[in-house]
This record gives structure tokens, sequence and C-alpha cells, in this order.
């Protein structure tokens, strides 16, 4: 049963948190383009497209730490050093996709619709005719969601190495 636990844990893991940090990377660039091209309405479906996913697919993504419990449980791991700072290191990668990454994008997916209703910031710029300023507040935007967009995918990639390495592991690797 352990193996077969671990199989669906592994695959949850590649089928939900490979598409978000693949899509959530692609975000920023691809809000850039369609916030400085507003009538490209295939740029703003790209970006609608990649959120949807990235909104998606972090639904389908708590499976993995679900099965990652049965797994350690199965394996007679929870107490482990490493599986706790696994643990640790999935919650803030989680809080960061849901606090800071997700309403980020929500807010700049709206501000490419062409609709004039955002400046994709929702920083409140708010003074002047928009323009520069307005394309300033944006690009700022977008380079601080793939700050972000950068420190989940940093925290999945560390929660990788140490369910590949397991340092201290008595369990064999």
């Amino acid at each position: 049963m352990t193996k077969f636990l671990l199989a669906v844990h592994v695959l949850a893991a590649i089928v939900a948190i490979g598409p978000v940090t693949v899509a959530a990377s692609m975000f920023p660039p691809a809000a850039r383009r369609a916030l400085a091209a507003l009538d490209d309405a295939r740029a703003a479906e790209t970006v609608q497209l990649l959120h949807r996913i990235c909104r998606v697919y972090a639904g389908v993504g708590i499976a993995v730490p679900v099965f990652g419990f049965l797994t350690a449980g199965a394996m007679g791991v929870l107490g482990d050093a490493w599986l706790i700072a696994s643990v640790v290191l999935t919650v803030l990668a989680a809080l960061v996709l849901v606090v800071l990454v997700l309403p980020r994008q929500e807010i700049l997916a709206e501000g490419t619709t062409g609709d004039g209703s955002g400046t994709g910031t929702g920083t409140g710029t708010g003074t002047g005719t928009g323009g520069t300023a307005t394309h300033e507040a944006s690009r700022a935007a977008t380079v601080q969601l793939a700050m972000f967009t950068g420190i989940f995918n940093l925290l999945w990639a560390t929660v990788t190495v140490l369910m590949i390495v397991r340092p201290g592991s008595t369990t064999g690797a």
C-alpha cells in the first residue's frame, strides 16, 4: 500500500504542481505583453488562460499533501525532520500562491480586458491621465508578481529536493 500511496503522491505533484509552476512563470511576461497592447484579444485570452490554469491546478494540488500525509503515515516518518521541513515549506508555498500570486494575477488579468476598468496594478496610482504612469505601474506589478512566483517555485523545488534526498532518513533513499 505504501508504494501505491507514494506513486499517487508523486503523480499528483507532477500533474498538479507542475502546471501551476509553469503557468505562473509564464504569466508575468504574458501580462506585460497584454497590458502593452490592450487591443490584442489573443494576448488577453492568454493571460486569462494562464490564470485559470493556476487557479484550477492550485485546487487540484490539495491532493499532493493529502497523499503525502497518507504516505508518510504508512512509512512511519511523520516525525522526521525532513518531512516536517517539507510540510512547513509546502504551507509557505501554498500561502505565497494563494495570498501573493493568484490575487495579483487576478488584478493583472482584469487589467488586460481593454475596457478601461483597471490599470492592472491594484495600486491606485491615480493621478494624471494614465499613459506612462499606468504603464510603469503595470510593469512594476508584473515584476513584483514574477518575484513572488519565483519564491513559490523555489519553495516547491526545495520541497522536491527534500522529498528525494530525505536528509537523516533511515528508510533509505
